[in-house]
């Protein structure tokens, strides 16, 4: 097979696809249409569609010189035997250009991520209703379901030339076994917690065999993450197979004690541009070395279009950093920008945008939100100091805090009117949608916050401000990264715990230091987006402690990352989540999987463990006019990092 229906996850919001699968397995099945309005799986996933034969492949003509220059072989050497044929948004495009983009330096890897690095073993398709081949030419799921088996490209290869096998998928395996560079196996590599056991069957084929069903795996495949690495330049850097002398003169140089202190440094490529790489473009130079950032046409991209020309159709990739977001908007006004929304499609920056599109030379394209709120808090459950860690854990004043708030205000003043008051839970398209989650403690009542904060902090200074138990002054400081948003929110929030006694100050910071304390577990109360609104099964961060991006219980995820060995241990109601996803995890069938996602949404409502601000709204992309093949709008999400399910390769300038 090698296609994957994965219509419940917009229409019924159903992440697993292994029904479909399952299905699949049943003798003589065959595909049933489904209505346009009833979400039904159709009984068997959709063939790919066999690329077209090309009697020629055509290359850029930068490519072209290189060749006859004998610098480079022929295109069809250095395409596989099958490349991955791309059908363009809008139409073929022209060879030529530079894909400009602004980022706010080495702390914003995940832009040149979206829009670069997405060439995993399977991809999303542009609509995000399908897992589709991608480096992987079609799967297999064997074993109902404990089994798959991928089918490699056969002759593709690496940016440096190299055949791209079987051994780059086993590496990669062999890295994440190896305990002093991966101390903890990924605990998405595991079922039951029995970890995944990946086998070469030959060249171009290999085996992920799990103990148990994994209903989440082909969709947890083609979320940012990878199952393979370039062994040919790798070997040289890792341990086991590495030069002795060699690697001790590499560990001289780097000036770090143990071997894998230095690895990321030698074998990542945005810090070494001698790293190959499958993406279609390469950087030429470490990231953050410099005001702008390049990436370079990849002469062995295993992608054409459907009349055989080899993508990228841009030559170059240029990054340029900005000290801020703003910078970035005024990059965009002045027309230096090709394609962005990330940092500038605040809701405030729209009208500026408006106003300026003829001069600017732009239009707007629609990004519609997976995400559910516009800003999360959450207060450290897990905080360093006893006395904050039992007053956070406290579900009452935390609901006194979410009571204390004017949503409504925030939304007519930040959000120009755009939003309902949400708190962290599914959106209304989403049949996980849990109307008391998603509306529970949004009602702006201060008089109700000072009432119950009387009952847990009746003590005040001077000044009126809460004293906590132990005497001391209450101070809560609110920490966000200024890389995604501005005080204004922040401001207003402090301001309302102000008012009722709760002494609140804000700290804004760039994303780098966020994140060191943030997995440090050294935040007071983190601010960030509300991801998992319609990927509710996929991205359950808020709805129980899940990943390292569960800010509000840190030491908890690490309890059940790491099978109870570090961490802290959580109180009950945490633990019984963890239980029923893992249950999740290892239930093949797509209802069965959203009835125990409803069971962990009822444990979030009743525990409360983080609040929201307001309901996300479409949001936008700014476009250059003559940059093409982007369509009128796409999804917005991380699981879904756009742009890069659109296939940015097939990006062209019309010009």
């Amino acid at each position: 097979m090698s296609k994957l229906t994965r219509r419940e996850f917009l229409k019924l919001s159903a992440v697993s696809a292994m029904g479909a699968v399952l299905a699949a397995c049943v003798p003589k099945a065959t595909p049933t249409p489904a209505k346009p309005a009833v979400a039904v799986p159709t009984a068997t996933p959709k063939p790919a569609e066999t690329p077209k034969p090309v009697s020629k492949y055509k290359e850029a003509p930068m490519l072209t010189e290189l060749v006859k220059a004998g610098k480079l072989p022929p295109v069809e050497q250095r395409l596989p035997e099958e490349p991955l044929v791309i059908k363009p948004i809008e139409k073929i495009g022209k060879y030529g250009g530079e894909y400009r983009l602004g980022f706010l330096g080495p702390a914003d890897g995940a832009w040149p991520y979206r829009c670069n690095e997405y060439d995993l073993m399977l991809h999303w398709n542009v609509e995000w209703t399908e897992v589709i081949p991608n480096v992987a030419k079609k799967w297999e799921v064997q074993d109902g379901g404990k089994t798959f088996v991928f089918y490699l490209r056969k002759g593709m290869k690496w940016s440096d030339g190299t055949p791209f096998t079987a051994d780059d998928v086993t590496f990669f395996y062999d890295e994440i076994s190896d305990k002093e560079l991966t101390p903890t196996f990924p605990k998405w590599l595991t079922t039951a917690g029995e970890p995944v056991v990946i086998s070469k069957i030959d060249d171009y084929t290999v085996k992920f065999a799990f103990t148990q069903p994994y209903g989440l795996f082909l969709q947890r495949v083609a979320t940012p993450t990878t199952l393979f690495q370039p062994k040919n330049y790798r070997k040289q850097f890792f341990k086991p197979t590495a030069d002795a002398s060699f690697l001790e003169a590499k560990m001289k140089e780097a000036k770090v004690e143990k071997w894998f202190q230095g690895y990321s440094g030698w074998v990542d490529p945005r810090l070494n541009p001698a790293a190959p790489v499958v993406w279609a473009w390469h950087y030429t130079s470490k990231m953050g070395d410099a005001p702008q950032w390049v990436g370079e046409r990849n002469a062995y991209y295993w992608k054409v279009d459907p009349e055989g020309n080899q993508l990228p159709y841009i030559d170059k990739q240029v990054y340029t950093q900005a000290g801020d977001a703003q910078a970035i908007v005024m990059m965009a006004l002045a027309g230096e920008i090709s394609f962005q929304d990330r940092h500038i499609a605040a809701a405030q920056n729209k009208a500026l945008f408006m106003d300026n599109m003829k001069k600017a030379d732009i239009r707007f394209v629609d990004v519609k939100p997976s995400s559910m709120n516009t800003i999360t808090i959450s207060l450290n459950l897990t905080h360093k100091d006893p006395e904050q860690r039992k007053l956070y854990q406290n579900k009452d004043f935390r609901i006194a805090l979410s009571h204390a708030i004017n949503r409504k205000e925030i939304i007519d003043i930040v959000y120009v009117g755009l939003g309902e008051p949400w708190q962290l839970a599914p959106v209304k398209e989403s049949p996980l949608y849990n109307e008391t989650l998603a509306k529970q403690y949004t009602e702006y009542d201060p008089a109700k916050a000072k009432k119950i904060l009387d009952g847990i902090l009746p003590n005040k200074d001077a000044e009126g401000f809460r004293l906590r138990p132990d005497g001391k002054p209450l101070g809560v400081i609110i920490e966000f990264t200024t890389a995604f948003w501005t005080s204004d929110t922040m401001e207003m929030v402090a301001k309302y715990w102000k008012d009722v006694g709760v002494r609140t100050t804000i700290k804004p910071m760039d994303r780098s230091l966020f994140y060191a304390r943030k997995d440090a577990n050294e935040l007071d109360v983190g601010i960030w987006g509300g991801d998992g609104g319609m990927d509710v099964i996929l991205e359950p961060r808020w709805y129980f402690p899940y990943s390292t991006e569960s800010q509000y219980a840190l030491r908890w995820v690490e309890w059940y990352t790491s099978g109870g060995k570090a961490g802290e241990e959580p109180p009950a109601p945490a633990k019984k989540q963890m239980e029923l996803y893992d249950k999740l995890l290892v239930t093949p069938d797509l209802k069965a999987q959203n009835e125990i996602m409803k069971e962990i949404l009822k444990i979030a409502q009743e525990q409360f463990w983080a609040m929201g601000i307001s309901s996300q709204v479409l949001g936008y992309c700014v476009v250059k006019n003559k940059f093409r093949n982007v369509p009128q709008s796409y999804w917005g999400s991380w699981l879904y990092p756009n742009p890069g399910p659109l296939n940015p390769c097939q990006f062209y300038w019309e010009t």
